[in-house]
């Protein structure tokens, strides 16, 4: 349910949990069910209530909820990204901090502006930012409930303490948001991970498979995100149509108002007419938005998370060759051989490990990308055409009215 007014904390109840999130695996198995049932937006944060039911014999009730915040589902995405055990998984991309700065803004320059419009102006533009600000605000409850849903269904990540903990335990998590030095200590991470990866970019790989998947993330991830900008521009662009049909009806109405006018009858019809078709146009800019572009920005974060998957194969992948070449001057000096046997091995058995998890993980998210891009994009194109069937009707109503008027 939203509230009107930003500085009181609207709050939103999401969309229709009855069913699985866009981008989440279908899956029939019904023992470990994840929603996000309510969300509360308040001015520097944002509370989720994420809804548990389950057959599982770990977790101590079938049903059960928690409040939690975004930190802690930042929280919970950095133990699985630090854990060795999940190395060879496609880590769920975390879900986005929350962001309503650009609405908050758009809604107190407006209210500054409210003595230079007329009431009818003011009221239509509140509207519009109003549902600006709920879209968003939908569109973050859904990603941080995709997060936990892709865990749920995930065989392996399911099962992780902590994700129960976070499921389970109903106080706070106590977790904190990243201090500057340690933020700054990530970003370092994050630059020597990146120049580590063009020094294994020219490490031939033992396996096609990995070969063949390594040079296909890499185009992928670059036409994706060039793709995502250009949907958004396309997107915005709806969106500033429907504004500009906004200021033609409020001036056909103005205009209406004017005395010793003689059409004013037909000036209102037009004004009307002129705010049907922006309700059209924002909702072509709404199902671009949520089918096209919102889908491109999943996978483009996807194919980020299944990068690293591949970073951190071929790192094991030169950490065991580094231990074959250890162990072969081990035994030419006949020192330290036993010691360097058990280094081989063990690198060995990590680098199988997460060859094998990394190829159906690769596998299954190829599935999962064709199958969910097929469906939304069907669905885009149903929507086009319905919004451009509404759109014709409603020219040619106008016309015909327009036509009685003369």
């Amino acid at each position: 349910m939203f509230q009107d007014g930003m500085d009181e904390g609207p709050d939103l109840l999401a969309e229709d949990h009855s069913k699985k999130s866009e981008t989440v695996d279908l899956n029939t198995d019904t023992s470990l069910e994840v929603d996000i049932s309510d969300a509360l937006s308040e001015r520097n944060k944002v509370k989720f209530t994420v809804h548990t039911k389950t057959t599982l014999p770990e977790f101590q009730q079938p049903e059960f909820s928690v409040v939690r915040q975004h930190e802690e589902f930042i929280w919970l995405h950095d133990r699985y990204e630090e854990c060795e055990d999940y190395a060879g998984i496609v880590i769920p991309p975390a879900p986005p901090r929350p962001d309503f700065d650009a609405s908050r803004e758009k809604l107190q320059k407006l209210g500054e502006g409210e003595g230079t419009m007329t009431k009818e102006e003011f009221s239509k533009m509140k509207q519009e930012l109003e549902a600006e600000y709920l879209a968003t605000f939908k569109k973050t409850v859904a990603m941080h409930e995709v997060f936990l849903q892709r865990i749920a269904t995930h065989p392996l990540l399911r099962n992780d303490v902590n994700f129960r903990v976070f499921l389970e335990f109903n106080q706070d998590l106590s977790v904190r948001g990243k201090n500057k030095k340690e933020k700054l200590s990530g970003f370092f991470r994050t630059v020597t991970q990146t120049a580590d990866e063009v020094l294994l970019t020219n490490q031939k790989d033992v396996d096609e498979f990995f070969e063949h998947q390594k040079a296909f993330l890499v185009e992928y991830h670059t036409r994706i995100r060039d793709a995502t900008a250009k949907s958004d521009r396309m997107t915005k662009s709806h969106k500033n149509v429907a504004d500009a049909y906004i200021n033609i009806s409020l001036g056909m109405s103005q205009l209406s108002t004017q005395e010793d006018t003689a059409i004013d009858k037909l000036l209102n019809k037009v004004a009307d007419s002129f705010e049907k078709i922006r309700k059209l146009e924002g909702r072509v800019a709404s199902d671009e938005d949520l089918k096209l572009s919102d889908t491109l920005r999943y996978f483009m974060r996807d194919s980020a998370a299944a990068k690293n998957l591949l970073y951190r194969r071929l790192r094991s992948l030169s950490n065991y060759e580094s231990a074959n070449k250890a162990l072969d001057k081990a035994r030419a000096k006949n020192k330290d051989v036993a010691i360097a046997e058990e280094t081989q091995q063990e690198t060995c058995t990590k680098f199988e490990k997460i060859s094998d998890m990394a190829k159906h993980e690769l596998t299954v998210l190829r599935e999962r990308r064709i199958a969910f891009f097929k469906k939304n994009l069907v669905e885009l194109a149903e929507l086009e055409l319905k919004h451009a069937r509404a759109q014709v009707q409603l020219l040619r109503n106008v016309t015909a009215t327009l036509k009685g008027e003369e």
